[in-house]
This record gives structure tokens, sequence and C-alpha cells, in this order.
């Protein structure tokens, strides 16, 4: 991998990916990296695609990943995985949310959401890991919190230390909601650290 590591964070609106997008900037700045990020989120507030550009190191010229060029590829939903597989390259890591969130097209029943996304994700050769994140979230004591779990996860993969974490989730969380999302950051951590890598 190169001085810029480049993480390409993917899912639908209302998944808490552009948040999460801000937290890992600001643990990475924290950590003493440049940081340059990129969102695009049309139509999030109804479901659509939302996915966010980040890229750190000692310094970044651009917040775009090219395409073959994303060093970690964090999904919070399984379908929307596949969507970004164009960036992957031979030593990337994919992170994945199990949780399945059904496009208009299958809910209105004009398609069939597909059964192989796994498959089709470990044939790519990327390490895959995949993590229940909308059941620890529901653990922890919220279903919003399920981008916290997906960052604990990633933690457990992007070392930065555990102190930058937690002050980067104090800065860009609510205060009223930081604890259930502290205990999702952790289950999130531990179940990645444990869990199956495929």
């Amino acid at each position: 991998m190169s001085a810029v590591t480049s993480v390409l964070l993917a899912g639908v609106g209302g998944q808490g990916v552009l948040l999460a997008s801000e937290v890992l900037a600001e643990a990475a700045a924290l950590a003493g990296s440049d940081v340059k990020k990129s969102e695009v989120h049309g139509m999030a507030q109804r479901g659509g695609s939302v996915v966010s550009h980040l890229r750190f190191g000692p310094v970044v010229h651009s917040p775009l990943i090219p395409r073959g060029g994303a060093d970690y590829l964090v999904s919070f939903e399984r379908l929307e995985t596949l969507r970004y597989l164009e960036y992957l390259h031979r030593d990337s890591v994919v992170l994945v949310n199990t949780q399945e969130i059904l496009p208009l097209p299958v809910s209105v029943g004009k398609a069939r959401y597909p059964a192989d996304v796994e498959e089709r994700l470990r044939a790519t050769g990327a390490r895959c890991v995949f993590i229940d994140g909308h059941g620890l979230a529901l653990a922890a004591g919220n279903a919003k919190a399920v981008n916290a779990v997906i960052l604990g996860a990633l933690s457990s993969i992007l070392r930065f230390a555990p102190d930058v974490w937690a002050e980067a989730l104090r800065r860009q969380v609510p205060a009223r909601v930081l604890d259930v999302n502290l205990k999702a950051f952790a289950l999130g951590a531990g179940a990645a650290a444990a869990g199956p890598v495929r």
C-alpha cells in the first residue's frame, strides 16, 4: 500500500455513513495525518446510495479514490458493496455489514435481492470481514448506532490508538447518544477481532 490510505465508505441514506466518515476523518487527523474527503449523497433521505471517499496520509493531494485504488471498502449494506467492486485492488480489505435493506425494485416485487453477495465478494480475492452491524447496534441499545459498530469493526483493522477513536467519537457524536455509540463501537471492535474473516 502507498503512504496514502484510501477508504471508501458506502451505504444507503439513514445509516449514518456520513457521520461515520466524519468520525474516521477526525481520528485520522488526530493521529497526525493530512485528511481529505468527498461525499455523494443524492437521494440519501429516501434510502438512496451514499458514498464517501476518504484519504489520509502524510500529504493527500485529492480526496477522490481512483478505480482500483481503495485500500478499504467499508460497506454498511450487503448489496451496496457490489456497486463499488471496481474500486478494489488485489490487497484491498472489504468490511461488510450483513444487514439487508431492500432497494425499491425488490420492495415492489420487480426484482429479487441477490442471494450470492458474499460469494461474489469472495470471488474478488479481497480479504472480506462480515459483521452483523444491525444486530450489534440493537445489542448496544439503539439500531441507529450501526455506524458506530462498523467503525468499531474498522478499528480492529485500521489501528489508530484507542484514545484517538474515543476522542473522535466524542467530537463528532451528539452527547445525548455518545454512551450508546461508545458501547456499539466496542461491540463492533470485539466482533471483528473475533469473527470470521474470509
